[in-house]
């Protein structure tokens, strides 16, 4: 097809056929132009679309002509004299658009008479000048109705987008087993730790999905030459596909995906994910075979848990001996074994040991620890229940010992069966009692504090509001909020105009930067003190149980004590193991109950109240 033959002039305007080649649509716009027409009631967007798309869908088996303008018309001389010159470069035009006369022909002397440029005109005249491509329609018709005289960007280039490589993502949580050392939040490495040694999963979970590669978007020059695009790379996500997964292509992409449930690990080499029947670790946790743990489910170990070592979990249940460390962050600790050496720690579950724990630590702040025998051990928790205790501090809110050797024992309710010495070792027996201010009175002195804050935040508030209130604060902050959402476009004038601005204003601004840090400060200590008075009110119901000891047998110096506590510290078992005996051990400044060598011994504070009354 010949060029003239793309463009049809119709009664109802002037069509263009979008199958033909873009090459050709193109020479029969040039053709057209330089021919001393143009095309009037010009359609814009269109006529791009049909010169640098891909064209329009087929209608009833043939591509459907497109509407690009109302007329064809001529270019007269005088009116294109009317036009400046561009100014290229950096991949876009500038144009300036002030007031424009056409020569009078009478009196060519004369000043000639007003008129203004045309839109249709002005594509024509950027064309034979080169720029093809990319007018920005909307700001030059704008120019032109403005009886302003400005400099605009004309038209601008599309830069080509390059295309995205094809990747594979995970589509499920802690699916990879890796060996490699885990990552610390600091970026260091934890080289006694693995990244993930026991990851479960279930059959029919997506694992991984292929993201496929992205073609990219090619670019237009002004000239309307074609800038291509560097499309994205390929991936196979078969190479990751080992025994028990496989991969699924359905509508929503293409996935791998678990074919039966069990534990999952990754080929260090391969990357390829297998899943296999479920793992039972028998060979312990060392440094060689697991490293430190951390685990978000439950555990069993038929192995022992060597030293220095670290298992992080919820419910965790050894049958070996453990020399390491073991955290629960809110299931049961079970313990079929020893505990040698190391510790127990539980933040909302019970803690039992089946064996002889010995030179261990063991914590359950919200639970319930069950010892057949402990020997130099430091014992805390919510309730404590020991069979036999040897040179162990022991400290709980209910405390249970059958035997105890030499041990200093501390709780608000503690129950000792037989007590007695041990060679070097004291036999101490305390019971906690809140001491200092009242509860009532912290509560009413928080609350107080409260109030201040809050007051003083209101203040810098009422500040804030005063200075951005004024006006040339409020028109700068107003300006920058658009200029910041790219809502407006400054020129270079109206850019200095707003950085002469921004300095007239830079001291308020710092005020209200400042009165800003102020309110937030206040803030923060209001809510630190309503977090201080959330803990104050339950330790003001937690002080007013009763306090009681019992020791039935007494087969040695044994000591009884009153052992003071401030209930703003929290509960006193949730000290630090290092304090714990230090606070049992040290010199003691409650008021000494029982001191002897036999019988037993009873008191409650309730009935201590009712006598001192």
């Amino acid at each position: 097809m010949s060029p003239e033959h793309c463009i049809v002039k119709r009664a109802d305007g002037v069509y263009a056929d979008p199958a033909v080649a873009a090459r050709l649509l193109a020479d029969a716009v040039d053709g057209l132009y330089r021919s001393g027409s143009l095309l009037a009631g010009l359609d814009y967007p269109a006529f791009q679309r049909v010169l640098f798309s891909d064209g329009v869908p087929d209608v009833g088996g043939a591509a459907a002509m497109v509407r690009i303008a109302a007329d064809i018309r001529p270019f007269a001389p005088a009116r294109r004299a009317l036009y400046r010159p561009l100014k290229l470069g950096g991949g876009r035009a500038e144009y300036y658009v002030e007031p424009v006369w056409l020569p009078n022909p009478g009196d060519p002397d004369a000043p000639g008479e007003p008129t203004c440029l045309d839109f249709d005109e002005f594509v024509a005249d950027l064309w034979l000048k080169g720029v093809r491509f990319g007018i920005e329609a909307a700001a030059v018709r704008a120019a032109i109705a403005s009886p302003k005289a400005e400099r605009l960007v004309a038209a601008q280039r599309r830069e080509p987008v390059p295309g995205v490589d094809a990747r594979i993502v995970e589509v499920s949580d802690d699916i990879h087993r890796s060996n490699a050392p885990r990552q610390l939040a600091n970026g260091r490495l934890d080289l006694n730790s693995f990244q993930n040694r026991f990851p479960q999963i279930q059959a029919g979970v997506r694992l991984l999905q292929k993201i496929p590669a992205g073609a990219g978007t090619e670019g237009i020059d002004l000239s309307g030459t074609r800038l291509p695009a560097t499309p994205g790379a390929d991936t196979d996500l078969a190479s990751y596909a080992g025994a028990g997964t496989r991969v699924e292509r359905v509508r929503d992409g293409e996935f791998l995906v678990a074919q039966r449930a069990g534990f999952l690990s990754v080929d260090a080499k391969t990357s390829q994910m297998s899943i296999g029947d479920k793992i039972v670790s028998r060979d312990g946790v060392s440094a060689r075979t697991t490293g430190n743990l951390q685990l978000t489910g439950d555990y069993e170990e038929f192995g022992e848990v060597q030293e220095n070592r670290t298992i992080e979990g919820e419910g965790i249940t050894v049958h070996g001996d453990v020399y390491g460390r073991l955290a629960s962050r809110g299931g049961r600790i079970l313990l079929r074994a020893n505990l040698v050496g190391g510790s127990a720690h539980s933040k909302r579950g019970d803690i039992r040991v089946c064996g002889v724990a010995s030179g261990a630590v063991i914590q359950a702040l919200d639970g319930v620890v069950v010892l057949e025998r402990a020997e130099n051990c430091i014992v805390a928790g919510t309730r404590v229940r020991i069979a036999h205790a040897v040179n162990c501090e022991i400290i709980g809110d209910e405390v249970a010992v059958g035997q105890a050797e030499g041990s200093a024992i501390a709780g608000r309710r503690v129950a000792v069966d037989g007590a007695a010495p041990r060679k070097q070792g004291e036999m101490l027996v305390c019971v906690l009692q809140p001491e200092g201010p009242p509860v009532a009175e912290l509560i009413a002195a928080v609350s107080q504090r409260i109030a201040q804050f809050g007051a003083l935040a209101a203040r810098h508030k009422e500040e804030m509001a005063r200075l951005a209130g004024r006006p040339d604060v409020r028109r700068y902050l107003m300006v920058a909020s658009r200029v910041r959402k790219k809502e407006i476009t400054l020129s270079s004038e109206q850019a200095h105009q707003f950085q002469r601005m921004a300095q007239e204003v830079a001291p308020a601004l710092k005020e209200v930067a400042d009165a800003s840090a102020r309110v937030k400060a206040a803030e923060a200590e209001q809510q630190k003190g309503a977090q201080m008075l959330a803990g104050l009110e339950a330790q003001r119901l937690d002080a007013a149980c009763v306090a009681q000891v019992e020791v039935k047998h007494v087969r040695g110096e044994t000591q009884v004590s009153v052992l003071g506590f401030s209930p703003t510290g929290g509960s006193p078992y949730l000290m630090a193991p290092r304090e714990i005996r230090a606070r049992l051990r040290g010199p003691q400044r409650g008021a000494q109950l029982f001191a002897g060598q036999a019988g037993s011994f009873a008191w409650n504070s309730e009935s201590a109240a009712a006598e001192t009354v």
